[in-house]
């Protein structure tokens, strides 16, 4: 069968494209000398992957539900959709508006890449304000130009592309000078080769072609000092100071925000940013939009997008910020004495995922730091990296409390790692097994002796929800029709009921006939005004000597969650 882009190889690109990143990741970090010396390139293209492959991947399990499968086209909608929501940086961004290029087209002919490259190359030059060369925008266009001689399948026309954009980047210290300098290919450009090379890898069907590594050699700074971050100027006596941005004059901030508005009012929203700032990437269209900017007035740059739509998801890094803390973990100190940004570093922190705000307020109380779940927008890991550094802790202990959230805190726990932190992952698969773990929780104990009563707590508590259907579909205890009410015991359907206060009942009466000594209801954001009050009575009146928590959980999706300890 000869070689094809069909779904399941859509889903192997992004599979492979996001191994090959996290195998570059810290060496792409390395070499980010442009267009800012931060040190987050190779971070932000993993991310936007990450993002792309949990779309695609969603889609996936949408249809094997229902016992199908997806078509190419939601393939490729999914994947450039997930890249431009989750698009991190300048380089994410870019890489964002390739693949919605790709996709472009690949929906209308996935037989040939050579058009789709061609307008993924064209449609990037036209997302930038103004287009350097020697930048992954340059390694997008020879991989394009390359692949439109090429007669040949869409393996061969791939690897075609994958082998000049591998030229292209070994060219780019020639075409920039701040490259050639410090003597390092260009970052993004590095990460673009590493998609492509997954591509070929994806339609081909056959054994990845290997690490990058061992095919090109790409050179790391000459020195640390030839990587010099914004904010990280230093005088002769090796003191910060001096010039605050790495290119003198150069904004000092970086302002990412996703972008809800008619495709007519982008324009103006362009020619307005390009006067407030530079490295302007606005990528999107069909009125979703991802916006990145390099400002010194945030708040003009947010103003711009409110005057356009409705800007969302907002992330403004200063540059100064960003750049300490990359010296600092360079150095592998957090600051003087071992103080940060923050004051004194803690000995140990918790880092919990929940949602709801009643759920964030209780877990903060306890001591967490805590990274929300917004309903439809579940954090990427990122978000939960970025929770991680805020701890600002040598030891952290990580709560997912979702199954659906483990790769995203695993792939956060490995970034902290890299950065010197001691991390612990409790595998929490529900909300009220991260409070149990949060109530046994003791800073004072050593680190493994702490993860190992956390983690009984967790493992100790069964857990149970109360979600209503939204569809007929089968279930392990029936067929359930749109509107009904189900329990859900450690995950699977075990109730099938009419109303949320008798299937409430049936499913702790289940929970609570192996024993239990202690049952914590977390009431949801559309939970009946007496659903607590009437399942903790028959709590009291049923099953004596057990007592009953209750609290204001908040979450939008889920009415009820139960714990039983």
């Amino acid at each position: 069968m000869p070689p094809t882009l069909d779904p399941p190889a859509v889903r192997a690109w992004c599979r492979l494209s996001l191994q090959a990143l996290g195998r570059a990741r810290e060496e792409i970090d390395a070499i980010n000398v442009y267009p800012v010396a931060d040190g987050d390139t190779g971070t932000n293209l993993f991310l936007t992957v990450e993002s792309a492959a949990q779309s695609v991947d969603a889609v996936f399990e949408g249809h094997a539900a229902s016992g199908g499968t997806p078509d190419l086209t939601s393939c490729l909608r999914s994947m450039a959709h997930g890249a431009l929501i989750g698009a991190r940086g300048n380089s994410g961004t870019i890489l964002a508006q390739l693949l919605r290029g790709m996709a472009e087209v690949l929906t209308e002919d996935a037989g040939d890449l050579r058009p789709a490259l061609r307008r993924a190359a064209e449609s990037a030059y036209q997302a930038v304000a103004h287009p350097v060369e020697g930048t992954m925008l340059t390694v997008a266009t020879a991989a394009a130009e390359a692949a439109s001689v090429v007669n040949g399948d869409v393996h061969e026309v791939s690897r075609a592309a994958y082998e000049a954009a591998r030229l292209a980047l070994a060219a780019t210290p020639r075409q920039l000078a701040v490259l050639g300098d410090a003597g390092v290919v260009d970052a993004g450009g590095r990460g673009l080769v590493a998609v492509l090379g997954a591509l070929a890898d994806a339609v081909s069907g056959q054994a990845p072609m290997g690490p990058l590594d061992d095919v090109l050699r790409v050179p790391l700074p000459r020195s640390a000092s030839q990587v010099v971050p914004y904010g990280c100027a230093t005088g002769e006596d090796g003191t910060e100071g001096g010039d605050p941005h790495a290119v003198p004059g150069g904004p000092g901030f970086e302002v990412i925000y996703l972008l809800e508005a008619p495709d007519r009012a982008v324009a103006a929203l362009r020619t307005r940013l390009d006067r407030l700032g530079d490295s302007l990437v606005v990528v999107g269209g069909d009125g979703l939009w991802n916006v990145h900017v390099h400002v010194d007035d945030v708040g003009a740059a947010i103003e711009a997008g409110i005057e356009a739509g409705r800007p969302y998801r907002i992330k403004v890094t200063h540059f100064g910020d960003q750049a300490r803390a990359l010296e600092q973990g360079r150095r592998g100190t957090a600051g003087p004495h071992g103080a940060g940004e923050r004051g004194e570093r803690a000995l140990r922190a918790v880092v919990a995922v929940v949602r709801g705000d009643g759920l964030a307020g209780l877990c903060a109380q306890a001591g967490a730091t805590v990274v929300a779940v917004r309903p439809g927008e579940p954090p990427a890991s990122g978000d939960i990296a970025e929770a991680i550094r805020r701890a600002h802790a040598d030891e952290v202990v990580l709560l997912p409390n979702e199954v659906e959230l483990r790769h995203a805190v695993g792939a956060a726990a490995e970034q902290a790692r890299a950065e010197g932190v001691r991390v612990a992952l409790i595998p929490t698969r529900s909300a009220v097994q991260g409070i149990a773990a949060l109530a046994v929780h003791e800073p004072t104990r050593r680190f493994d002796e702490d993860v190992v009563a956390m983690t009984s707590a967790a493992g100790a508590t069964r857990y149970a929800e109360l979600a209503v259907a939204e569809a007929r579909s089968w279930t392990m205890a029936g067929v359930c029709q749109a509107g009904d009410v189900l329990g859900l015991i450690d995950g699977d359907v075990a109730v099938i009921g009419g109303n949320l206060v008798e299937t409430g009942i049936i499913v702790l009466d289940r929970m609570l006939a192996a024993g239990g000594e202690m049952v914590t209801l977390v009431i949801g954001a559309h939970a009946p005004a007496d659903l607590a009050d009437r399942l903790e009575a028959h709590v009291r009146d049923s099953h004596l000597a057990v007592d009953t928590v209750v609290y204001d959980g908040g979450q939008e999706t889920c009415p009820l969650l139960i714990g039983v300890e």
